[in-house]
């Protein structure tokens, strides 16, 4: 009994990693459907970046660009991939500085949206307050330390982020018109 007890504990503390299971994010299909996009959580701070066709793998990077909550899109081309992130950390004002008229928006200047290659570089990306006017910002939903400010996700009403049949990705941020990001 003592050396099961004594070698099960061994395991657990030998190969945490080997009782760790990769988890991934709902694959997305392009808007031609050809292609779909995924991110894997492989461990502790190790992420992939997963481009997939009918037939198995197409490109993925070893980055970790997002969460398995955050929205993937994949373009029709299977070379660019959106991130949407509905749920994210507030900003927080830059060290040593005073308060100046609009720093009380430091919560808002947060990127909610980027598109990145297949080598996982960031190629552009978007801020809350580019999507919002300030009077529009009273929309969001604020928690303690996270912002919600996509309709359709995380209960919030309206429709869910989606691709066009022309490859544009849509999305309605809280009391705002549809927004449109190109690959």
């Amino acid at each position: 009994m003592r050396l099961t007890v004594a070698l099960a504990l061994l395991l657990c503390v030998a190969a945490p990693s080997a009782l760790a299971e990769e988890r991934a994010s709902r694959a997305r299909v392009s808007a031609n459907g050809l292609y779909s996009v995924r991110t894997v959580d492989v461990g502790v701070g190790k992420c992939r970046l997963e481009m997939l066709k009918e037939n198995g793998p197409l490109w993925s990077a070893d980055v970790c660009v997002g969460t398995v909550d955050d929205l993937y899109f994949a373009s029709n081309d299977g070379e660019k991939v959106w991130v949407l992130y509905p749920l994210v950390e507030k900003g927080k004002p830059p060290p040593g500085k005073k308060k100046t008229k609009g720093s009380g928006l430091a919560w808002a200047r947060v990127m909610v949206a980027a598109q990145f290659d297949r080598t996982g570089q960031k190629l552009q990306e978007r801020r809350l307050t580019e999507l919002m006017t300030t009077k529009q910002l009273s929309e969001v939903r604020q928690m303690a330390h996270h912002l919600k400010w996509l309709e359709g996700t995380l209960g919030i009403p309206g429709k869910g982020p989606r691709l066009t049949d022309a490859g544009v990705l849509e999305f309605e941020p809280v009391g705002v018109k549809t927004q449109r990001l190109t690959f």
